[in-house]
């Protein structure tokens, strides 16, 4: 099987709409790391992504009745920017479905390129069952973004490049995953020709059924999944990528979407390259396991940069989240007495060190909340501040593990409301798309008392808002079963410390 795709990728033709991309040295990220890092840049493509590859190695070898009918293709962005590019060079129509959370740069990029543009659904399942009915329906050819012989021998030509631009020691190669097309490719290749060079397989949480498939020694289909890293955002690995990924992959690592952001920053502070998630998540991968182990140092390991189609605005939630993903920012809530003085004694033992960010609040005539984020080089900084701060009497909490403090707390103003009883704080968490937070606003319908609500549009993969409900107790299960049919995922977090501290009753921090 692997001598079979070797062959299919050293056939394979690419290069009428690819470019051979550089196998680059990152310096920085070398001496970070204590190996030798070499990143292979997909990104530098024409649409940005490695996807072209698969899409024009598997249109060119249709057979000119199918191309004369046209394609379709399901698709978050950049398996759609390759058929696009492949049915304009092959002169055939282009009929390319969509999630509607797809980011806008992806859209905009697939109608430049000449294809038809469909927004089917919120999920890339829901946008591939249309793109095959229409497929049937109109008698075109459906271009699978990954489960596909043609596609994987495609996309087996990166691990064709890379053994050639690396032709000396080589440990390691960490490729990101969503159905399993390039790392089928890549690892065929590479096993073929070099079956000592380890394959490693990188997924974010909440998107990992390539690695969950893996270990259980089953295909694994996910019940949700995470988008933040939209480009592998699948909830099942492809049947035939599955097979290859048995044979050629040698371990796996799942990665947070903080240790993502981290590793976005990491790569444009070496390479000066604009990552997506999903074209940064090898790297995450590699950064992870060079962690975890230590005893490997002096490697040489290559990380697959796959893309950089990635909206502006996401910017800024990678921004606040990347200090995070590399533990060099820590979150606090500290209770200071309220008197003349306090605060400003509690910022003389904050001292000289970088502070991103300082909000205060008085909580009752005794005492005052201040949350602080700090920016630490090694987490015994943020232990002695914490230490000094507790010698002095301060009540000092680490809310750094809180998604709810830094979804949300952080950006609240107004602190407790002391007159409210009954309230029950709930987090909601929706696809994040135009519209959404209108719909979600809709459907909230109810009969309660909404005595907080809080949303920002943090160019995540999810919509997340925080709301306050003032539930008397023997409405209790009516509001289990509002929430029930509501439809959208939801957790109760009144007991999370940052609501405790910033937002909960007077009484309760007595």
């Amino acid at each position: 099987m692997i001598d079979a795709y070797l062959r299919r990728s050293l056939l394979a033709t690419v290069y009428d709409v690819a470019r051979e991309t550089p196998l680059e040295h990152a310096p920085r990220l070398s001496a970070k790391l204590g190996h030798n890092v070499l990143v292979k840049r997909e990104d530098m493509q024409p649409i940005f992504s490695f996807k072209l590859r698969g899409a024009y190695n598997k249109m060119v070898r249709l057979p000119a009745s199918a191309l004369a009918a046209g394609v379709v293709a399901a698709s978050a962005g950049n398996h759609a920017q390759g058929v696009a590019l492949a049915a304009t060079r092959l002169k055939t129509r282009a009929v390319i479905v969509m999630p509607r959370t797809t980011p806008s740069i992806k859209v905009e990029a697939v109608r430049a390129l000449g294809a038809t543009v469909t927004l089917v659904g919120d999920t890339l399942e829901q946008a591939a069952e249309h793109a095959d009915r229409v497929a049937r329906e109109g008698g075109m050819t459906y271009v699978h973004p990954y489960d596909d012989p043609d596609v994987i021998a495609g996309q087996g030509t990166v691990g064709i490049e890379l053994l050639r631009q690396c032709p000396g020691r080589l440990d390691a190669i960490f490729v990101p995953v969503g159905g399993g097309g390039l790392i089928a490719g890549i690892g065929a290749v590479v096993k073929a020709l070099r079956p000592e060079v380890r394959i490693i397989a990188v997924e974010p949480e909440g998107a990992d059924a390539m690695i969950r498939s893996l270990r259980e020694k089953r295909r694994v289909t996910l019940s949700t999944v995470s988008r933040f890293a939209e480009g592998v955002a699948v909830r099942a690995p492809g049947v035939e990528t599955l097979r290859i990924a048995e044979r050629v992959v040698d371990e796996g690592v799942v990665v947070s979407n903080d240790e993502i952001c981290a590793a976005i920053r990491d790569l444009f502070e070496d390479r000066r390259a604009m990552l997506e998630p999903s074209g940064a998540l090898a790297y995450a991968g590699m950064k992870r396991w060079a962690q975890e182990h230590p005893e490997s140092r002096g490697a040489t390991m290559i990380a697959i940069s796959s893309g950089a189609n990635v909206n502006f605005d996401r910017l800024r939630y990678v921004a606040e989240r990347a200090d995070v993903g590399e533990q060099r920012e820590m979150i606090f809530a500290v209770t200071i007495p309220e008197k003349a003085g306090s605060f400003r004694q509690f910022c003389q033992i904050v001292g000289d060190r970088y502070v991103t960010e300082c909000s205060y609040r008085i909580a009752d005539a005794e005492r005052a909340q201040v949350f602080v984020g700090v920016r630490i080089e090694a987490r015994h900084e943020a232990d002695g501040l914490a230490c000094a701060l507790r010698n002095e009497g301060y009540g000092v909490i680490d809310l750094t593990g809180s998604e709810v403090a830094k979804l949300h707390v952080r950006h609240l103003v107004g602190g407790r409301a002391p007159h409210i009883r009954d309230e029950r704080l709930l987090a909601f968490w929706f696809p994040e798309r135009t519209g959404a937070l209108a719909e979600f606003l809709r459907l909230m319908r109810h009969p309660w008392s909404i005595s907080l609500f809080h949303y920002r549009n943090h160019g995540s993969d999810f919509g997340r808002v925080l709301v306050g409900l003032v539930v008397p107790p023997e409405d209790a299960n009516a509001l289990s079963d509002f929430l029930a049919a509501l439809g959208f995922e939801w957790s109760e977090v009144g007991d999370d410390p940052a609501c405790q501290a910033f937002l909960g009753r007077p009484e309760a921090q007595a």
